[in-house]
């Protein structure tokens, strides 16, 4: 097996040390490949060492400045350090390089969305929706984003849709619950609120929201 594809294997397997090793030796073989530099640096985040991890993906750049996934990684480092304006400027950049990834496509949106630029986010949370319609975190932000930008209807079926592929995603939960409060359908909003509560007892959004219209009631 390539070396790449072992450190990537010991990786999804959680073991670092191994994949680290396996990904040295790659570099080895092959100083002049962009990728093995990407991956060493992916092992490197992996264990919080951030620091030597962009060393990594740049040196990747340096071989290749079209290796876009040592921007979207980049990107990925600054977006947890609440860099948002050059994580944003980075996952770009990986698109234009051509990563046509949902996960790009899902970071570009979320950082936008920390940004306030919500409007700007959705058709990249949208287009991460397309690109992988199984994952159930891109659906919530995709509605979370709708949501804010009051297209309820929109909002509430992406939520719905979230909670199909995770019925234990208490946050989809709770933001049908308000959607349904916003409809002023407040037995459908409780019934989510209870839904929400039974996954997470200690969601305190979706316990205040319920005890919230009990009390109108």
């Amino acid at each position: 097996m390539d070396k790449n594809q072992l450190g990537v294997q010991y990786m999804q397997e959680g073991n670092y040390e191994e994949a680290a090793k396996a990904f040295n030796a790659a570099i080895e073989e092959n100083p002049t490949d962009p990728v093995a530099y990407i991956n060493f640096g992916n092992v490197l985040s992996a264990v919080g060492n951030d620091e030597k991890a962009i060393k990594f993906y740049q040196k990747a750049l340096e071989i290749d400045e079209n290796a876009a996934a040592a921007y979207y990684s980049i990107g990925n480092i600054m977006f947890t350090h609440d860099q948002f304006d050059e994580a944003k400027n980075m996952f770009e950049t990986a698109m234009k390089k051509g990563l046509e990834s949902a996960d790009n496509y899902f970071m570009l949106g979320l950082t936008l969305v920390q940004l306030d630029k919500s409007r700007f986010a959705l058709p990249y949370l949208q287009r991460s929706v397309e690109l992988n319609e199984e994952d159930a975190e891109a659906r919530f932000q995709y509605g979370l984003c709708l949501a804010q930008l009051e297209l309820i209807d929109e909002s509430m079926v992406q939520f719905e849709k979230c909670i199909e592929l995770d019925p234990g995603h208490s946050d989809a939960y709770y933001n049908l619950g308000v959607s349904y409060a916003f409809k002023e359908n407040s037995t459908k909003a409780i019934e989510m609120f209870n839904q929400a509560l039974e996954n997470q007892p200690d969601h305190l959004l979706a316990g205040h929201a319920k005890k919230l219209i009990q009390n109108m009631q």
